[in-house]
């Protein structure tokens, strides 16, 4: 790990393109994820990307030791809906990690997709993770859109980038909900407090926009239909503590001492849609409710008689 201090000259730059052209080797890219990750500091302080520096400021900037890593293939069952030779579509298990990162180089979903697809996943995202179009948490199960070459990849980021994909989940929160349904439109963007954890936020954050609906009320709880129109980091997690109905099982945003005990978090990726990128077709899949998730449904079942 390597510390630099800079003193600032002239008012005005933008922290993160100001540390883009200091000379330490960084782009702007780069720049941004240590400034997100909590490893640049304005006169001591955390600040964000966009923040305004003045004369005098003292910026102190945090580099990792590099590391020399690249994702393996490893024979790991894969549960796959659809496949082509431009992208396929898995069941991804709870528990199961999408790429490698620090503390998770291994068992990871990319890690299984080299095994299966050799050298035909797209290159756009990098060694640690090729294919990887967009992702669903660790303890999140569903389907996931994976591109085998960097033509399918670009044309299913456009789609999640003007939020024509279909994307619905279900889950299990705690407590009744007052209405069948509803819109949650609440910007979400890191915490301040944890840079681990989002938040609804009007500070350095993105517009979030989520649709729910009741599907069954519990004692306590409630089974809901949820529809994304944006895809931010934790969206439905944070938007459902947000108006205090966390999914259950949910260890960061949810209700530490639920009155059931629960099966994990209750988060699944029932159904993705979306215009395939050869032959422009419209394509949706659909995804069994997994064995956590419905033998809690039947415990909750239980309870309510």
């Amino acid at each position: 790990m390597t510390e630099h201090i800079i003193i600032v000259e002239c008012d005005g730059e933008r922290l993160d393109k100001f540390i883009a052209n200091a000379e330490l080797g960084l782009s702007r890219s780069s720049a941004v994820n240590l400034i997100e990750n909590g490893a640049v500091f304005v006169n001591k302080c955390a600040a964000n990307k966009k923040y305004k520096l003045k004369t005098n400021d003292e910026v102190k900037v945090i580099i990792p030791d590099p590391v020399e890593y690249e994702a393996k293939a490893e024979n790991i069952p894969l549960d796959i809906i659809f496949e082509d030779e431009y992208l396929l579509v898995v069941n991804k298990p709870k528990g199961m990690v999408v790429h490698p990162a620090v503390g998770n180089y291994e068992g990871t979903l990319v890690n299984a997709l080299l095994y299966h697809c050799k050298n035909s996943l797209s290159g756009i995202n990098g060694v640690l993770r090729p294919g990887i179009v967009h992702r669903i948490d660790k303890d999140t199960s569903g389907l996931l859109i994976v591109a085998k070459n960097d033509f399918a990849h670009a044309s299913l980021a456009e789609q999640i980038k003007e939020h024509s994909f279909t994307r619905e989940y279900e889950a299990i929160v705690y407590g009744n909900l007052k209405d069948d349904s509803g819109t949650i439109d609440a910007p979400i963007g890191r915490n301040p407090n944890d840079r681990k954890k989002m938040c609804v936020t009007s500070k350095n954050s993105k517009n979030a926009v989520t649709h729910y609906s009741v599907i069954t009320r519990y004692k306590g709880y409630t089974h809901i239909k949820c529809n994304l129109e944006t895809g931010r980091t934790h969206q439905i997690r944070v938007h459902m503590a947000h108006i205090g109905h966390p999914v259950s099982g949910d260890m960061v945003y949810g209700v530490k001492s639920e009155k059931v005990a629960f099966e994990g978090q209750c988060l699944h990726a029932r159904k993705i849609g979306f215009v395939h990128p050869k032959t422009a077709e419209y394509m949706e899949f659909n995804s069994e409710l997994p064995k956590y998730f419905s033998a809690y449904l039947s415990k909750l079942e239980k309870i309510s008689k």
